[in-house]
């Protein structure tokens, strides 16, 4: 993998993003067999002879920008399993943020929402979405509640002190998508190669249950087994997915 630029006058920013990411600057026209993060004139995103269209993150348009116009409410089964309700909007650690997808609808919905990501990559790209997302007046608002981190979910959440813990840890470990869109697989076998298999999720759990205040919701394939054998407090289904909710009671190492 390596960094074009597509647009002459975004070179000198596929440079300092290449040394960033300690990736090779490709200066050669890309052919279909390169995978690449490629800035262009609009956007950063990744080119894959396995995608049938680029991947990129956009909040504005598309299926996030529909999402926000409709305005699913708090009834949806993310926002119950959050613990959102009445005036009630707790602050979240996204510790797993992907694309940022489930973060931008809790954030859409009146939360502040700390994201984190381990990969550089995805995280160049999240940053990228977030950055343009904050210059369009619809979106603004609510990426005005999300604040983005690339880091390791587990040290950073060991090394926060007493007073930064969040209300809720929310995680969506990565785990086979069992779906019958050949476009959602190309792009999860993407991702899966970027982020991992998921088989940090039991250390996860762990750390998420030492760090939330109120509660840590995981994110799960509808007939999934729970992490690491853990029973949750209670589930909140829909057709495909299940919340599993962990409720935390006073603890003398979390107070």
């Amino acid at each position: 993998m390596g960094i074009a630029s597509e647009d002459p006058e975004q070179r000198d920013a596929a440079r300092r993003l290449a040394h960033r990411l300690g990736l090779p600057l490709l200066t050669s026209p890309l052919d279909r067999s390169t995978i690449a993060l490629v800035l262009t004139a609009q956007r950063l995103e990744i080119r894959h002879p396995g995608l049938g269209s680029p991947l990129f993150v956009d909040f504005v348009k598309g299926a996030m920008g529909y999402r926000r116009r409709r305005g699913e409410g708090r009834q949806q089964p993310l926002a119950r399993a959050i613990g959102l309700k009445g005036n009630i909007c707790p602050t979240v650690l996204d510790a797993t943020a992907g694309l940022g997808r489930d973060a931008f609808v809790l954030a859409s919905l009146g939360c502040q929402v700390l994201l984190l990501e381990q990969s550089p990559i995805v995280g160049a790209l999240l940053e990228d979405g977030l950055e343009r997302a904050r210059q369009a007046p619809e979106s603004a608002p609510v990426v005005a509640r999300m604040a983005f981190i690339q880091a390791n979910a587990i040290d950073w959440m060991a090394k926060l002190s007493t007073r930064d813990l969040p209300e809720v840890v929310y995680l969506d470990p990565m785990y086979p998508e069992r779906t019958k869109s050949a476009l959602v697989k190309k792009e999860m076998r993407l991702l899966r190669t970027l982020v991992g298999d998921g088989e940090n999720a039991p250390l996860l759990l762990e750390a998420a249950l030492k760090c939330a205040r109120q509660r840590v919701v995981v994110k799960r394939p509808r007939l999934a087994p729970t992490v690491a054998g853990l029973k949750p407090d209670f589930a909140i289904e829909s057709k495909n997915t299940r919340f599993d909710v962990y409720l935390l009671r006073k603890r003398s190492k979390n107070p």
